[in-house]
C-alpha cells in the first residue's frame, strides 16, 4: 500500500487541532475558557474517534481483498467519506448531549464479496469497535500516567483530566454497544457471515431500525439502562478508568443544565 492513500486529510487534522485547542483551553482558570475547551474535547474527540472507528473497519477490509475503500477514500480519515450529515454527524451528537450514549454514526460501504473470508468479513466488523476500546484505554492510561490519576475521595477534578476521562468513558460506552449482536452494529456484522440466509435477511430488514430501538429502550427502560451503564462502569474500571473524574467531565461539558 502506498502511503499517499493513508495520508490523513486536511479535515482529521483540524478535527484533531480543534481537540488540542480544547486541551489548552481546559487548563485555564477561567470558566468561560475551561468550558468551552471541555465542549471541545468532547466533540472533536468523539468526531476523532468516528474517524478511527471507521478508517479500522476500511483498513483491514483493504488488506483482506476489499481495494475498492481506497477509491472511495476511506483511508484518508476524512469524516466527510463516513458520513451522512442527519444520520452520522446531527444524530449521534444530539444522543451524546441528551442521553450520554454515543449512538454508532459512521459507515463504510464495504464490498464483502470482495473479502476473502468469512474470518475477514468478522474482524473488518470488529476492527472498528476495538479501535474505540484502545482509545478508551489509552486515554484513562493518560490520566492515570500525566495527571497521577484523579483523587477518588473528591468530586470535583482538573478540567482537563475530567474532560479526558469522559472522553475514554464514552469511547469504552461505545465499544460495549457497537460489540452487541444486534442488527446494524458491528457486533452482528461479526457473527452475520456465519448465520443462516434466513437470520442474514432478518438482519437486513432490521439493520435501519435495531440500534434506535436499542437507544430508546435504554433511555425509556431503567432497569435496563442502569444494568447497561453498570456493565459499561465496569469495563471502565477494569482498564483504570476513573469514574470520579469521568462524571465530572460530564457534569462540566453540560453546562446548559446549570442554568
Amino acid at each position: 500500500m502506498r502511503t499517499q492513500h493513508v495520508r490523513p486529510s486536511p479535515v482529521f487534522l483540524g478535527l484533531l487541532a480543534a481537540t488540542v485547542l480544547g486541551g489548552a483551553l481546559a487548563v485555564l482558570e477561567n470558566e468561560f475558557a475551561y468550558t468551552t475547551g471541555v465542549v471541545l474535547i468532547v466533540i472533536g474527540g468523539w468526531a476523532v474517534s468516528l474517524c478511527l472507528h471507521e478508517f479500522g473497519h476500511a483498513i483491514v477490509a483493504y488488506k483482506g481483498g476489499d481495494w475498492s475503500v481506497r477509491s472511495k477514500g476511506y483511508l484518508n480519515l476524512d469524516i466527510r467519506r463516513y458520513t451522512d450529515p442527519v444520520f452520522s454527524i446531527l444524530l449521534p451528537i444530539l444522543f451524546v448531549l441528551i442521553g450520554g450514549i454515543p449512538l454508532p454514526g459512521g459507515a463504510v460501504w464495504i464490498n464483502h464479496h470482495a473479502l476473502r473470508t468469512k474470518r475477514v468479513e468478522s474482524l473488518v466488523s470488529l476492527a472498528g469497535p476495538f479501535s474505540n476500546l484502545a482509545l478508551g484505554l489509552l486515554l484513562a492510561v493518560s490520566v492515570n500516567v500525566f495527571f497521577d490519576g484523579p483523587s477518588t475521595s473528591s468530586f470535583v477534578v482538573d478540567p482537563l483530566p475530567a474532560a479526558l476521562s469522559y472522553l475514554a468513558l464514552l469511547q469504552i460506552m461505545a465499544f460495549v454497544l457497537n460489540i452487541l449482536p444486534v442488527p446494524g452494529l458491528d457486533g452482528w456484522g461479526a457473527i452475520e457471515p456465519w448465520l443462516s440466509y434466513k437470520a442474514q435477511a432478518f438482519g437486513a430488514k432490521a439493520r435501519p431500525w435495531a440500534p434506535l430501538i436499542l437507544f430508546a429502550v435504554l433511555i425509556g427502560l431503567k432497569p435496563v439502562g442502569q444494568a447497561f451503564f453498570s456493565l459499561i462502569s465496569s469495563v471502565f474500571n477494569a482498564i483504570g478508568g476513573s469514574s470520579n473524574a469521568a462524571a465530572w467531565g460530564d457534569f462540566i461539558f453540560r453546562f446548559w443544565e446549570r442554568f
